[in-house]
């Protein structure tokens, strides 16, 4: 029900980039003289990162659509958003988060294997991976808001203020290699002018060919996530009003019975003076 032309189209292209990103990286891409083959793990954990970044940008980014929307007299009352751009943003907020949470749990997975080879343990209290953990829960958390029964409007306020604050763990997470001592390396490339480069020939164009594959599955995974949010709320009104309309009946049902009960009332009470 979430497909459409535009989005086969998509899907195919990111079946058919995984595949060549596969290739690669498993057989194009030459092996680390120190890491050996564990550092193929880095076509899949870097731009999982990255795009988990992008996504919880887009999240902040859309949650202060949503203030702007719904600010007094703005968005809706008595509890409902009404503006149409509002609900728009709130639905791109959620499913960007939904992202951001499942590519920073790829990251961590692909993160813990890569450290095993690497640092001999699966885990370490290291201050790149404990913000990212945070991060991971900070999101978790900002899920969990957007599902607490309330009042659309009051909903999406409180978790656009929620994403505002969460994001500011982007720059404490990306820059803790540089602020603290820590095992894990610095930055594998840093895009822009002048950017260093930890890597380079064929494992420099396989991580930003990885970047871009991991980015266009993102997209397709994002359209129908937000496809889906659609779907629920419109399966929301269609109950509230199926339930309105049940409580109409009844109400219009019961009334001709209660007037006519009353009337009888007052017969017996006439007769009985």
């Amino acid at each position: 029900m979430t497909g459409s032309l535009a989005t086969r189209v998509l899907g195919a292209v990111a079946l058919a980039a995984a595949a060549v990103m596969a290739i690669l990286a498993l057989w194009i891409s030459p092996a680390d003289e120190v890491q050996g083959d564990a550092v193929r793990l880095m076509y899949v954990h870097v731009p999982s990162i990255w795009v988990a970044y992008g996504s919880f940008v887009l999240t902040a980014f859309a949650s202060a659509r949503v203030l702007r929307r719904t600010r007094s007299g703005a968005g809706g009352s008595q509890g409902v958003i009404a503006d149409r751009q509002a609900r728009h943003w709130d639905r791109v907020a959620g499913a960007a988060a939904e992202l951001g949470v499942i590519f920073t749990a790829l990251t961590l997975m692909t993160g813990s294997l890569w450290g095993k080879v690497t640092w001999g343990a699966y885990w370490q209290w290291d201050a790149r991976l404990t913000t990212t953990v945070l991060l991971f829960v900070t999101y978790l958390g900002y899920l969990a808001l957007r599902r607490l029964p309330a009042e659309s409007r009051s909903r999406a306020r409180r978790s656009a203020v929620m994403a505002l604050i969460a994001v500011v763990n982007l720059p404490i997470v990306h820059y803790s290699v540089d602020w603290w001592r820590t095992l894990h390396q610095e930055a594998s490339l840093e895009l822009g002018p002048g950017g260093a480069r930890n890597y380079t020939g064929e494992m420099y164009w396989t991580l930003l060919y990885s970047w871009a594959t991991f980015t266009v599955v993102a997209l397709w995974i994002g359209i129908h996530r937000y496809r889906v949010l659609r779907l629920e709320e419109l399966a929301e009104e269609a109950a509230l009003e199926e339930l309105l309309a049940a409580r109409r009946a009844e109400y219009e049902s019961a009334g001709p019975r209660s007037t006519g009960q009353e009337s009888s009332d007052h017969a017996e009470q006439v007769t009985s003076r």
